[in-house]
């Protein structure tokens, strides 16, 4: 892969983790907005605790993983984050299914994409691995 090509996955990359960042920031400072961005009321009580903390780590450590990738471009760090996606996406699907849940397509494909992007990298954008 050629710089070009290289630089501008950097680029589609580092444009979700920065969102994910402020995804997570806002869970942090504004969770109201943040939870309202994502289709989901403010839980009360337990559940406000565990939405805040999950859904906010979350965020923030996917956006941490991607950026902790574009700078060290270590393998593992661009797999993390993307089954994270993955998942997520898995399971919205899986709530659809099984548990009434409305299919969020406009959610899933930019988790899928960007998911796919991260794997991509891992073998753009990594460096071979090394055999001892």
């Amino acid at each position: 892969m050629s710089g070009l090509p290289r630089r501008a996955l950097r680029i589609l990359l580092a444009l979700p983790a920065v969102g994910f960042l402020v995804t997570g920031l806002r869970f942090a400072v504004a969770p109201a907005e943040a939870a309202k961005a994502l289709a989901m009321p403010l839980l009360d009580g337990a559940a406000r605790s565990s939405q805040i903390g999950d859904v906010g780590a979350l965020f923030l450590g996917m956006g941490l993983m991607i950026l902790a990738a574009l700078v060290t471009l270590e393998r593992t760090w661009f797999v993390a984050p993307a089954l994270l996606l993955l998942l997520v996406a898995l399971l919205r699907i899986l709530a659809w299914l099984l548990h009434g849940a409305t299919l969020l397509i406009p959610m899933i494909v930019p988790e899928v994409v960007i998911g796919g992007l991260l794997l991509l990298a891992s073998v753009k954008l990594a460096p071979a691995e090394r055999s001892e």
